[in-house]
């Protein structure tokens, strides 16, 4: 089973007695949130069914609603199974969490990237990303930290063998830069393994338009890049469990009765938009301002990302008791 090509809409949905599911070996390390199973029990929807690995019967995702079935009383649960390997279940379980309901954690995110480079050594750093929400730069160096240089080849995501090359490195600092504009010439050198002259020409590549490979188009044409509004760094839809924990938010008093928590309120929900509404936006720009707008973007996005990072690493001292 290829992990990453699962239908999982086409599998046929199934009762499962309680007693018979596992919760072992989950990529959320922090647990279950008693906040998002109180979300789910207050729902006033049906819903989806669990995901379910046939042969060891663990959960791969789910853990939230099946903790609330658990507390309601419920003795059978609707679920969907998979079959294949551990490790395999083990990339969908992840890939299903930092898609929807209560995302994992950075920290989460990047033990699941060690983990995925440990059982699936040929995939290619981008696959690894695609599969963990992590940028193919920081998979190289996990990679890099775990002493594992990588094989001669590796398969991408589009299942196709490629060597790991110069023109892949140049590819990789471009994931890199497209993640995380705020980066140096050198810190993406460094992560890559490539030199800050050569990040450099990549980065004037893309700001024209161009391939980030010498050998590559002269120019991107737009229809060669159609808006994939199923990758998860751009406006995939919006799931009935994470619109339901932004509803909470705003029935939070200590956000909606204060001015930064209003202030806060209105750029999440701001944000919380589906594929469509992305879609007809980005058909809005007029074209002599593609340049412009992507910019704007691009510093937003830096700006949410430090503000998230800020988020981790305070709850990562809060636990730690070093906020008082």
């Amino acid at each position: 089973m290829d992990p990453t090509r699962v239908d999982l809409s086409a599998l046929p949905v199934v009762e499962v007695e309680l007693s018979r599911l596992s919760s072992v070996c989950s990529p959320r390390t922090s647990g279950e949130d008693p906040d998002h199973v109180e979300t789910l029990l207050s729902a006033e929807w049906e819903l989806p069914p669990i995901l379910v690995h046939r042969p060891t019967m663990r959960v791969v995702d789910g853990l939230h609603r099946l903790r609330a079935a658990q507390v309601r009383g419920d003795t059978r649960i609707q679920a969907k199974f998979i079959d294949g390997t551990e490790s395999d279940a083990f990339v969908l379980a992840v890939e299903a969490n930092i898609r929807h309901g209560l995302p994992l954690s950075l920290a989460d995110r990047k033990r699941a990237a060690v983990q995925i480079i440990g059982t699936h050594p040929q995939w290619s750093d981008r696959r690894v990303a695609s599969a963990t929400g992590i940028s193919a730069g920081t998979v190289a160096d996990l990679r890099r930290r775990g002493g594992e240089n990588g094989n001669e080849a590796r398969i991408g995501r589009d299942g196709r063998i490629r060597p790991v090359d110069s023109s892949e490195r140049r590819r990789l600092a471009a994931d890199l830069i497209r993640n995380d504009p705020g980066l140096s010439l050198r810190q993406v050198a460094k992560q890559v393994g490539i030199s800050p002259e050569t990040v450099r020409d990549v980065r004037g590549r893309l700001e024209r338009g161009e391939s980030p490979t010498p050998n590559g188009s002269r120019r991107l044409r737009t229809k060669q890049h159609p808006l994939n509004l199923t990758e998860p760094d751009l406006g995939h839809a919006l799931d009935r469990e994470r619109l339901a924990v932004l509803e909470k938010l705003k029935a939070d008093p200590t956000l909606r009765l204060s001015e930064v928590g209003r202030i806060l309120l209105r750029m999440l929900t701001m944000h919380s938009m589906d594929g469509q509404e992305w879609e007809r936006i980005l058909k809005g720009v007029p074209p002599h301002l593609y340049g412009v707008v992507a910019g704007f973007a691009r510093d937003h996005a830096r700006v949410w990302a430090g503000f998230a990072d800020h988020l981790e690493n305070r709850a990562t001292d809060l636990a730690a008791g070093v906020i008082a």
